[in-house]
């Protein structure tokens, strides 16, 4: 186990290197965003850079937005939203919403279209209204 952690930490080095020029992209993007290898029940990335789709949801400058990484698994489930992307029918993990840095952007991979964008921000805006403490 500790051998797939040595992988990631070397991988996390190369793109935390300090010559990253910043990729243009937009709300609405979907990337392949080497997210890495996680704990517990963080969503984590496959193959040699540990990547996975990831949707902009709010691109906050250049070098920063807040994502939600996208799954081929489709779940009955409030925190899995099903949307399009192309022919394929994919899941919004809105339960792993957060920031990433730019500098974890791969390469472009689609873009999402405008109604299921909304569905993904409306299902998050549902999620995270938080009740008062009185």
């Amino acid at each position: 186990m500790s051998n797939i952690y040595d992988q990631w930490n070397t991988i996390k080095k190369r793109i935390g290197g300090s010559n990253h020029k910043p990729p243009y992209f937009k709300e609405g993007d979907i990337w392949w965003v080497s997210v890495g290898y996680n704990i517990g029940h963080e969503v984590y990335g496959k193959g040699p850079n540990f990547v996975r789709p990831v949707l902009v949801l709010r691109k906050f400058n250049r070098y920063t937005f807040v994502g939600v990484p996208l799954s081929s698994r489709l779940k009955n489930n409030p925190y899995y939203i099903e949307i399009r992307d192309g022919d394929k029918r994919v899941s919004a993990l809105i339960s792993q919403l957060r920031v990433f840095s730019s500098q974890r952007m791969n390469n472009k991979h689609s873009e999402i279209d405008k109604d299921d964008f909304q569905k993904v921000s409306q299902s998050i805006i549902e999620v995270l209204k938080i009740a008062s403490l009185h």
